[in-house]
């Protein structure tokens, strides 16, 4: 099945989409030097209306090691701050560039900016979803457990995030098994875990929200959180501890999952808020992995989405 022109959800991909990306990283991974010249003389807009390490430095990292120029712009950098329209501004880029990657407020924006564009708008960051983090999660799982069909994965902490969204949504279409602990006020967009049931419906996984963290990580093969006070959510930050704090991974909650089980964590993260520092330090901590793939899994993903060959 051919890719989408876009990626502004996990959901935008077919389940076969998504196995060739996989593989198609895990080439890249083993062979970084091998795709050099695969883009000579493209660019890649990277536009960032929220800081960013992981994202930014991935993205300016995959392009290169595909021959491509990153171009970084922040809002004060483009007349969008003097009114020009973000279709205006994606009709333009696109005759600049092969590729636009955006990390931003509003989900709306992406969907504005890639009926304008006639080149692929990668969704870096929505406050509604993070494909790109998704993607580089079930790499690892991958990797770590060698299949995604009937692996168990948890989640604990604020179900209502970008996070969970992309990891529903993959979950779906991998045969994941996601179970999702978190506040009866803090649970899943419904609209999103609808999508996300279906895709489940199809390929075999299975999504479920759970009560405690406990009955979410019996059986884990991971155990994943993510930071209790986002970005533009910092005036409810002193609620927000307060609520999430019975869902911090500990060693504790570790043992309830499989002997065998690794923490994820999609960075950057709070050590004794969301995760003590025994968890991510310690040796079933498979964050900076984690972190790693998000340059392989985007590398294929620009590649692909600018009509590279397998």
């Amino acid at each position: 099945m051919a890719l989408p022109s876009d990626l502004l959800r996990i959901a935008d991909f077919s389940r076969q989409n998504l196995l060739d990306l996989l593989d198609l990283a895990a080439e890249m991974k083993a062979d970084p030097k091998k795709w050099t010249s695969s883009h000579s003389g493209e660019s890649l807009a990277l536009i960032f209306e929220k800081p960013s390490t992981r994202t930014r430095v991935s993205f300016a990292a995959a392009a290169h090691r595909l021959g491509m120029l990153p171009i970084a712009l922040s809002p004060n950098e483009l007349q969008l701050g003097r009114g020009e329209t973000i279709a205006d501004t994606g009709r333009v880029l696109a005759e600049y560039t092969s590729a636009i990657a955006v990390r931003t407020f509003s989900q709306q924006l992406l969907v504005d900016l890639a009926a304008a564009s006639k080149v692929p708008v990668i969704n870096a960051l929505s406050d509604e979803h993070h494909p790109c983090q998704a993607l580089a999660d079930v790499m690892t799982i991958r990797e770590r457990v060698g299949r995604l069909e009937g692996v168990r994965l948890a989640y604990v902490g604020d179900g209502n995030n970008n996070v969970v969204h992309s990891l529903m949504e993959i979950a779906g279409l991998t045969g994941l098994d996601l179970a999702v602990s978190c506040p009866p006020t803090r649970k899943p967009d419904p609209a999103v875990l609808a999508t996300a049931r279906s895709l489940a419906g199809l390929n075999g996984g299975r999504i479920e929200i759970v009560e405690t963290p406990a009955a979410a990580a019996e059986g884990a093969h991971a155990v994943y959180t993510d930071v209790w006070v986002s970005m533009g959510s910092e005036k409810e930050g002193a609620e927000r501890i307060a609520e999430l704090r019975p869902y911090q991974v500990t060693a504790e909650l570790m043992a309830q999952a499989r002997p065998d089980a690794f923490f994820m964590h999609c960075l950057p993260a709070h050590r004794g808020y969301e995760v003590t520092a025994e968890v991510i330090d310690g040796d079933s901590s498979a964050v900076w992995q984690e972190a790693g793939n998000r340059l392989h899994t985007e590398q294929a993903l620009l590649h692909l989405l600018i009509g590279g060959a397998i």
